[in-house]
């Protein structure tokens, strides 16, 4: 009776056999599923990004939870899930023709999203359009000296990391894939994996996009321990502007950018082109694609985004010994970037006499708008008077420019 009971309720099994002969593993699956509440949590509260933080955790605690055996014969073979299968594709023991991809492709449900929008970058660039019909260069135009040097200074991590995951025996590859994680901008880790370290893809994808979540939280600790209270209070003048920016000239703006950018860096382009087409279109006055792409392209991308990395939290991923380093180099990353922002932030303050709030510093990092948020809620805290906002975004949109350049110079130079 109670196997009867075991062999209709698997996950029972499932775990009674990893903990048999994994231990570790079982562990973690189960550090996992609390892991992926935790963050719904965090979500629901807003301590966390909410867009991808709840799918992102929910898939996370499904798919260490929905294990099951699977009959020998079958692709899977042993013990998996019926989600996505990463290595789909790839000449491996798991897929070794079309036909197994195929069969793959009709077992596992996400599998077709992940196929064909995921692991070809697809789904970056459709996020990437989406980013640009949100952004207004018109901030970067009206100050790009300040906006484009802090943004400099926030590729502090993404430059320093490089050699420190070569210490960590990574190939030159696999260390830019690894390093630009403190660019802080999700699609382009996503991208540049793919054509660095496409074997490390799943594992970088998941460490970024975490990480990047997290940064909403973690970043305000980091300025309040490198910024006094008084200098966070600076009331920032509002910019001047001899005349206002027109659509027109932003649209010649992003045009030019666009082009010359794919020119000096082709590997790039795919990008490049998918942030200022989202611009091109917003300041276009193209009102049907303007909605289009600011509503459903971007926030199902971001939904089916967030629920494949989720899904691709599974414990024998996690607990993969290549991808320890990489969480600790994740982080590091990251960290770095937001010190180096803030140094950015504190060179423009003294660069004008004292007239810019080093806050500003943390926009630089380019998890647009999540940073610029981030900057402006800190600023409000320490003086209600205090409005960074303007100044901030354009940070943050120089930020996207200059992780993709770095990015397509990774990817240009390292072979």
């Amino acid at each position: 009776m109670w196997e009867n009971i075991l062999d209709i309720f698997q996950g029972f099994q499932t775990l009674g056999h990893v903990f048999s002969t994994n231990p570790s593993m079982a562990i973690a699956r189960i550090v996992l599923i609390f892991l992926g509440l935790f963050l719904i949590y965090l979500g629901k509260k807003g301590v966390l990004e909410p867009l991808l933080m709840i799918p992102m955790g929910l898939g996370m605690a499904t798919v260490n939870a929905g294990v099951m055996f699977f009959d020998p014969l079958v692709l899977h073979g042993g013990i998996g899930t019926l989600f996505v299968e990463p290595q789909a594709g790839a000449t491996t023991d798991v897929v070794k023709n079309a036909s197994d991809l195929m069969t793959i492709l009709q077992i596992d449900w996400l599998q077709p999203i992940y196929t064909f929008t995921f692991s070809n970058g697809l789904i970056a660039c459709f996020v990437f359009m989406g980013i640009g019909s949100l952004l207004d260069v018109g901030f970067v135009m009206a100050r790009p000296f300040m906006s484009i040097i802090i943004a400099l200074f926030a590729e502090l991590g993404t430059i320093m990391t490089l050699p420190i995951a070569q210490m960590f025996g990574y190939t030159a590859k696999e260390a830019a894939a690894i390093s630009i994680v403190g660019g802080a901008d999700g699609p382009m880790v996503l991208f540049t994996s793919l054509q660095l370290a496409p074997h490390l893809f799943v594992p970088i994808a998941v460490v970024a996009y975490l990480y990047l979540g997290l940064a909403y939280g973690g970043y305000p600790y980091l300025v309040r321990l490198l910024i006094p209270k008084k200098l966070q209070a600076i009331k920032m003048d509002p910019p001047k502007r001899k005349k206002e920016i027109t659509s027109g000239e932003k649209m010649l703006f992003a045009v030019i950018a666009c082009v010359v950018l794919s020119f000096l860096l082709p590997v790039a382009s795919p990008l490049i082109f998918s942030l200022f087409f989202g611009v091109v279109i917003r300041e276009s006055g193209i009102k049907q694609f303007t909605e289009l792409l600011q509503g459903p392209v971007l926030y199902v991308s971001t939904m089916l985004l967030g629920m494949l990395l989720g899904i691709l939290c599974e414990a024998n991923t996690i607990m993969d010994p290549k991808v320890l380093p990489l969480l600790l180099l994740g982080i590091l990353s990251l960290l770095i970037s937001g010190i180096g922002g803030i140094i950015g932030g504190y060179f423009m303050y003294f660069v004008s006499g004292g007239k810019v709030n080093p806050i500003l510093g943390i926009a630089g990092v380019s998890c647009v708008p999540t940073t610029s948020k981030v900057a402006q809620k800190l600023a409000t805290k320490a003086n209600p008077n205090s409005i960074i906002m303007p100044y901030a975004l354009g940070a943050n949109v120089s930020g996207v420019i200059t992780t993709a350049i770095i990015a397509g110079v990774f990817c240009s130079l390292i072979k």
